[in-house]
């Protein structure tokens, strides 16, 4: 049976879809810093250009094809249901939750960094600084998707323009020797490569999870489709200009790692544009922190809906129509997660990301060879064999960053197994429900 598409006039708009969009994937180049670090000026750009055709472009396509034929609230988790059924899709809600969790943790320690440009000293006050910036954020989502949506086209521009007037700077200054560096991994420790795949890795996911409201946007299939062409352009570009600028600036890539792109635009400009690249970073944080909990809050009401979670998750606001509840459990978890580093956070989170992004994959080629004829307005030009070769890339990237990781010479893999074990705890919870059904059943029986 086809999943109902979406045909009511949502209220997100073309232009709002995009900046949150870009905001849920990337909110500019900020976290990319330690990528220099870690390959050196001869690695980054070559890997800046290989990992998102690896990695996110057939991540994109499959998030397109999927949400034309389901362009409706829950998104990822309604693809697995139709196409793997209820087990399945519950790992991979699970897995997605887990992952939101760490990955909306990164976003207030990445605030703390850059408003610490101004006030050193703030760095002792992190976790209060850190709890404000959740539980603000939460109160914006409490809200709805169109405030949500305003205050991310606001913040993007904010995000923007600094590294505009970077490149503007940097660029025109004929005092300034560019060129490109020769691309070479010669010499890189395979657990810098890895480290650096996390990184990349890390500022482009989320394609996905900007699908879950699907059913609140006006004319999805071809909003979505419009949006998130536009955002991967915006992105790529922002990214290699800002890594091409920092590979021939001369700064010391652990002192760029240590106090962000504050630190280069200070060296080309002054203090007065250092400021401006931290006031971006604050946006920047702010911006994705808004725009992950909107897709994530939406998911825990489609589950309760299904009796996978407690009926009261899918309650809404009665004024503001929101899964408020959703939402204010994220932030109480996420409110804990924050004592982890940066570093730590982007491990766990890629490898969380990137086991529900396997079911996602394995949904397109099961849909496509169960449902061949069900309406596609997207339709990746591939059959159901090429669509298998087509995931094995992002499957690769994934297993080398991973394999690279735990060959760090110090032999500390101590968030690897936590995310590893937090992956196997999918099973947990569904033996949880299997049980309260069948418990049901009994109780009903008796009755």
């Amino acid at each position: 049976m086809n999943a109902p598409v979406s045909t009511t006039k949502g209220i997100l708009k073309t232009v709002s879809l995009t900046a949150v969009i870009f905001l849920t994937v990337s909110g500019g180049p900020y976290g990319l810093e330690p990528l220099t670090q870690f390959v050196g000026k001869n690695g980054a750009l070559l890997l800046l250009l290989l990992v998102p055709l690896l990695w996110d472009l057939p991540a994109i396509l499959t998030v397109l094809e999927l949400n034309s034929m389901m362009p409706i609230n829950g998104g990822y988790y309604k693809w697995v249901d139709r196409g793997l059924g209820k087990r399945w899709a519950f790992y991979e809600a699970w897995w997605s939750w887990l992952y939101s969790f760490t990955d909306l943790a990164i976003y207030p320690v990445l605030f703390v960094t850059y408003v610490s440009f101004f006030y050193p000293a703030l760095l002792a006050w992190k976790i209060p600084i850190c709890l404000a910036v959740i539980w603000g954020c939460a109160g914006l989502n409490i809200l709805g998707i169109v405030p949500v949506g305003r205050v991310s086209l606001f913040l993007s521009a904010v995000i923007i323009i600094p590294f505009l007037i970077l490149f503007g700077i940097a660029l025109l200054n004929t005092n300034n020797h560019f060129s490109i560096p020769a691309p070479s991994l010669k010499g890189i420790g395979f657990s810098g490569i890895g480290m650096a795949l996390y990184t990349i890795m890390w500022n482009f996911l989320g394609w996905d999870n900007t699908t879950t409201y699907a059913g609140e946007v006006n004319k999805p299939v071809r909003s979505y489709l419009i949006s998130t062409f536009t955002a991967f352009v915006l992105v790529i570009v922002l990214y290699l200009v800002t890594t091409y600028i920092t590979v021939n600036s001369g700064i010391d890539f652990k002192e760029l790692s240590d106090g962000g792109f504050p630190i280069m635009g200070v060296k080309f400009a002054g203090q007065w544009l250092g400021i401006l690249l931290s006031i971006g970073g604050m946006a920047s944080a702010l911006g994705i922190f808004s725009a992950v909990m909107l897709s994530i809050s939406r998911v825990p009401k489609e589950m309760a809906e299904d009796k996978m979670l407690p009926k009261v998750l899918g309650k809404l606001h009665p004024r503001f129509n929101t899964p408020y509840l959703s939402i204010l459990i994220t932030a109480a978890i996420v409110s804990l997660m924050a004592l982890w580093t940066f570093t730590e956070l982007i491990v766990i989170d890629v490898i969380l990301y990137g086991a529900g992004l396997s079911l996602e994959f394995t949904s397109l080629v099961r849909l496509r060879m169960k449902e061949p004829d069900a309406p596609r307005p997207f339709k990746i030009p591939l059959n159901a064999f090429g669509l298998c070769l087509m995931t094995i890339l992002p499957v690769a990237i994934y297993g080398i960053a991973l394999t690279g990781v735990l060959s760090k010479p110090d032999g500390n893999n101590t968030v690897v197994y936590f995310a590893l074990i937090a992956l196997l705890t999918a099973e947990i919870g569904w033996q949880l429900i299997r049980w309260q059904e069948r418990r049901a059943l009994a109780l009903g029986k008796n009755d």
